[in-house]
């Protein structure tokens, strides 16, 4: 059985998508956008660990959605802390053993296999590794001053899965003396680590607005009629 584990943390609220359902809930192709998500790493490695993490009030309303969708994919619930670190937290506190955890944002239903195939890969091979994508747009950089210009050359999108041996990311979030991290890797980087990138998918967009759901069915669906 595979010793890897996959934590996807689902905290998120309905404010910036103008709606009382939390994003994670919403339908997407008939189905909540975190079906698909757990959906994608099951299909990924049928071993997998998979772990949610989701505020306690929104337990009961997840496992109704799941009775109303038949949707019968193993998985742990792990209640989910104030913060995204603490929910990261409280869920690494359920994994045990070697291998790799990926930590994932619960709201990108569309990361594709190569880019999880790319992610473990590396981090079995080197003990981290994380998806990034080029900056496309120009980008300019404001201050008291006025604003510049900022070469993209160098800057890259960081996306999730964010993929770990346990034992490092583990203790990284252990000894951790503040909560303000952008992502994963930025834990793991207080551990004097340094972070490997792997090539991301453009489509794996992280939904937060009415714009980006519109945008993910739209991919679906063309995916859909390509297959």
């Amino acid at each position: 059985m595979s010793e890897n584990s996959a934590i996807l943390v689902a905290g998120g609220t309905g404010t910036r998508m103008n709606t009382e359902i939390p994003k994670q809930f919403l339908l997407l192709a008939g189905e909540p956008v975190l079906m698909h998500s757990i959906r994608i790493f099951h299909r990924f490695d049928q071993g997998m660990q998979l772990i949610v993490t989701l505020p306690e009030p929104h337990i009961s309303f997840w496992e109704q959605l799941c009775r109303d969708h038949n949707f019968l994919i193993p998985h742990q619930l792990v209640k989910g802390g104030d913060t995204r670190f603490h929910s990261v937290r409280n869920a690494l506190g359920h994994i045990g053993g070697k291998g790799l955890v990926a930590i994932h944002d619960g709201v990108r239903p569309l990361v594709s296999a190569g880019t999880l195939s790319r992610t473990f890969e590396e981090a079995e091979k080197s003990g981290n590794a994380i998806p990034v994508i080029r900056m496309q747009e120009s980008i300019r950089e404001t201050g008291a001053s006025g604003s510049h210009e900022v070469g993209r050359e160098n800057l890259r999108i960081v996306q999730t899965p964010q993929v770990f041996r346990k034992e490092l990311i583990k203790k990284a979030y252990e000894l951790a003396t503040h909560e303000n991290f952008t992502d994963d890797a930025t834990v793991l980087e207080t551990l004097g680590e340094r972070i490997h990138l792997v090539e991301g998918n453009p489509e794996n967009i992280k939904i937060t607005r009415p714009a980006d759901l519109r945008c993910a069915e739209a991919i679906l669906g063309y995916s859909a009629q390509k297959d």
